[in-house]
């Protein structure tokens, strides 16, 4: 289960841009913790502690919050099957970053030049 939820890493960059929705987990001091029932919210924390939105949370955020729309794409190449990220939106046309070996490696890409074009905005 612990797969679906993102990163410490970008949990915490999603903090400092306001992500503040009920989460079934949080991230203290880079340990998760996974409630059983969606929890209120926990953006209080301290600074290296904060909620831990799963995946299709943050890029469901992402569309709502920013109108930022993105997609994974997998296709099928000679020697294996290549996952491409696309993102839409903010005044971003087609940012397409491409190649990666699995789906969740261009899924966590995806999200962390989500989180960059934010802060650039």
């Amino acid at each position: 289960m612990e797969k679906e939820f993102i990163p410490y890493e970008q949990a915490l960059a999603l903090k400092e841009l306001g992500f503040d929705e009920p989460c079934f987990g949080a991230w203290v001091n880079n340990e998760l913790f996974i409630t059983e029932k969606e929890k209120p919210k926990i953006q209080s924390l301290s600074i290296n502690q904060c909620t831990a939105p799963l995946n299709q949370q943050a890029f469901r955020w992402f569309r709502e919050k920013y109108q930022i729309f993105s997609c994974i794409i997998t296709e099928y190449s000679y020697g294996g099957n290549i996952s491409t990220y696309h993102i839409n939106g903010l005044h971003q046309s087609n940012i397409s970053k491409g190649d990666y070996k699995t789906y969740k490696e261009a899924e966590l890409e995806c999200l962390k030049k989500l989180i960059e074009i934010v802060k650039t905005k």
